[in-house]
C-alpha cells in the first residue's frame, strides 16, 4: 500500500499504570493516514492498552495524543468516536438482547419524525453486511450468534460509523479461514479508501500480510517501529521476546498402550450436535478440528453439562456424567470455555476468587471459606501455571495470557481426570502460547485425558496424539500417526474427503 506523508495520529510519550503495574512507559509512535499500522508484542507488553487509550477506553497517565495536528483527550469511547476513532475490541461488547441491526447502529439509529426508522435501519445494516461479505441477518438476536458472528457485528458497528481511524484488537481471533479472508479484504479496502487502521494482532502472518508499519512493544516500551516489508515472523518474535524463539511445541509424550479410557461419549445429540461418539484415554490429547460452526463447542458444552443433550451414554471413566457442570466436576471433568469473558472469569473479582470459584467446597468450614487454606492452594496452582502471584488483583487488570492462566489454574485445582480445553490459546501471544502448550502437554503427562478444540490446525497437529474432525454437527473423520496432516483435516472439514474410521 502506498502511504501518504500525513500523520493521522501522533502518540507522544504515553504512560499508563494499573496499580503497581506499569502497562505503558514513554510510548511514542506516529501513525500515518491511510496506512495499516500494527502493534505487536507478548501478552502484557501493552499493545492492547495502547490501542484502548487511542480509542478512549482508558485515559493515559501521562503523554499526549495529537489527532491530525490537534491535541485531543478522550474520556470515553464515545468521545473518541465523535472524533472519528472506533474500536473493535478483542472481547465482544454487544447487547445480546438486541438484534444485529440495533447493535450495529446503537446510539446513531436513523430517525424519522423523532422515532427510529426501522426500515432504514434494516436496509443500512443489510447493505453494510453485504459490502463486508458477512452472512448476517439484521433481525437476528446477537445473543444467539456464535462468537465469530458476534465479532463480525463488532466490525460492522465500526464500519457503520464511518470512522476514519479504526482500532482492531485481535479481530480475527474467532473467525474461520474464509471469514479471515473477508476481514483482510475489509482492512485493505478501508486503507484504499483513505481510512487508517491500527491492527493489534497475535497472528504475525496476518500482520505481515496486512500492515504497512509494525511497532513492537515489550514490557510497556516501544522496542522498534519498522516497515512491515523489512520484517519476518522470526525477526518480530525475536524483538518481542528479546531473544530468538525456541520450538513452538513441546515434545509429545504418547500415552502407554492399553491405558484406560477416561472419557467416552456415545451417540450424543444436542443443539448443533448430531450423533457424535468418541473416546479419550488417560494421558492422551485428542484434537477436535473443524470449521467454525461445525459443532465442536456445542459438543464440549454438552459433555460438560452446560447445554442440554441426550446420548446413549456419557461417562468419565466408570462414572456416568450427570448432565450438569457441578456434576461433571465431581466426576473429574473440568472445562476451559471458549470465551473467558462470557463463561470463564469474574473480571472485577480478585484472582484468588476466580481460581477457587469451582472448588469452594473444599475450603468450606461451617459455611465459611478458610481464606488461609484457599490462598495457599490457589497460590500453588498459579505457581504450576506460571501465573500471577497477585492474589487480590482484579482479573480485569491482567493481560489476556495471564487471564487464561487463571482458567488453567482453576482446572488444576479441581484435580481432573479429563480436561476439555476450548480454544485455550485464543487471544494469546506467541510467548504465552508456548507456556500454555507446555501446560497442556504436562497435564496430559500426568494421566489427564485432554479434549482440545482449536481453530488453528497447526496447533491441533502440534499437540494432539489423535485428531477427530467434525462437520455439520457430526464426526466425519479421525486421524492419527502419519495420516494427521493439514490436507487431510481440511478435506474432512470441508467434506471433500471420504470419512475415515471414526
Amino acid at each position: 500500500m502506498a502511504l501518504t506523508q500525513d500523520v493521522h495520529l501522533d502518540i507522544r510519550g504515553l504512560g499508563k499504570s494499573f496499580g503497581a503495574t506499569r502497562a505503558l512507559d514513554d510510548v511514542s509512535v506516529e501513525v500515518r493516514s491511510g496506512s495499516v499500522h500494527s502493534f505487536v508484542g507478548e501478552n502484557g507488553a501493552g499493545k492492547s492498552t495502547l490501542g484502548k487509550i487511542v480509542a478512549g477506553v482508558f485515559p493515559p497517565d501521562q503523554g499526549q495524543l495529537v489527532l491530525r495536528g490537534t491535541p485531543v483527550s478522550f474520556h470515553s469511547p464515545r468521545a473518541a468516536l465523535e472524533r472519528g476513532i472506533a474500536l473493535v475490541a478483542q472481547e465482544v461488547a454487544l447487547v445480546p438482547q438486541l438484534t444485529v441491526a440495533q447493535n450495529v447502529f446503537l446510539g446513531v439509529e436513523p430517525q424519522r419524525g423523532g422515532f427510529i426508522d426501522r426500515g432504514r435501519l434494516l436496509e443500512q445494516t443489510e447493505r453494510l453486511a453485504q459490502d463486508a461479505g458477512f452472512d448476517l441477518r439484521p433481525n437476528a438476536l446477537v445473543g444467539r450468534l456464535s462468537i465469530a458472528e458476534q465479532q463480525q457485528v463488532e466490525i460492522l458497528r465500526a464500519l457503520g460509523r464511518d470512522a476514519e481511524l479504526i482500532v482492531l484488537d485481535e479481530p480475527s481471533a474467532a473467525l474461520s479461514a474464509k471469514e479471515v479472508e473477508h476481514l483482510h479484504e475489509i482492512v485493505r479496502g478501508l486503507a484504499r479508501r483513505g481510512h487508517t487502521v491500527i491492527l493489534v494482532s497475535h497472528f504475525l502472518n496476518e500482520v505481515l500480510e496486512l500492515a504497512d508499519t509494525v511497532t513492537v512493544l515489550r514490557d510497556g516500551k516501544v522496542v522498534q517501529t519498522n516497515p512491515a516489508a523489512s520484517e519476518t515472523e522470526a525477526s518480530l518474535i525475536a524483538a518481542m521476546l528479546g531473544r530468538a524463539a525456541g520450538r513452538a511445541y513441546p515434545d509429545k509424550r504418547p500415552p502407554a498402550p492399553g491405558t484406560a479410557v477416561v472419557l467416552s461419549v456415545s451417540d450424543v445429540h444436542a443443539p448443533g450436535v448430531a450423533g457424535v461418539s468418541l473416546e479419550v484415554r488417560a494421558g492422551e490429547i485428542v484434537g477436535l478440528a473443524g470449521l467454525v460452526g461445525a459443532g465442536r463447542t456445542e459438543l464440549a458444552r454438552a459433555i460438560y453439562g452446560a447445554a442440554p443433550a441426550t446420548s446413549a451414554g456419557m461417562a468419565a471413566g466408570v462414572t456416568t456424567l450427570p448432565g450438569s457442570p457441578s456434576g461433571s466436576l465431581r466426576a473429574g471433568v473440568a472445562m476451559i470455555p471458549e470465551s473467558r469473558k462470557d463463561d470463564g472469569l469474574l473480571l472485577q473479582r480478585p484472582v484468588r476468587e476466580n481460581v477457587s470459584l469451582t472448588t469452594l467446597p473444599i475450603f468450606d468450614r461451617l459455611g465459611f471459606v478458610r481464606r488461609g487454606m484457599e490462598a495457599e492452594e490457589v497460590g500453588s496452582a498459579l505457581t504450576k501455571v506460571s501465573g500471577t502471584p497477585r492474589l487480590e488483583a482484579p482479573a480485569s487488570a491482567l493481560s489476556g495470557g495471564n487471564q487464561q492462566k487463571l482458567m488453567f489454574a482453576r482446572a488444576l485445582l479441581a484435580k481432573p481426570n479429563v480436561l476439555i480445553a476450548d480454544e485455550p490459546t485464543r487471544g494469546v501471544d506467541v510467548g504465552a502460547k508456548r507456556d500454555l502448550y507446555r501446560l497442556l502437554v504436562e497435564i496430559a503427562a500426568q494421566g489427564v485425558g485432554v479434549l482440545l478444540i482449536s481453530n488453528e490446525i497447526e496447533e491441533i497437529l502440534g499437540l494432539s496424539h489423535r485428531v477427530v474432525v467434525m462437520r455439520l454437527g457430526s464426526v466425519t473423520a479421525e486421524f492419527e500417526g502419519a495420516e494427521m496432516t493439514e490436507e487431510n483435516i481440511l478435506a474432512a472439514a470441508f467434506g471433500t474427503a471420504p470419512a475415515a474410521a471414526a
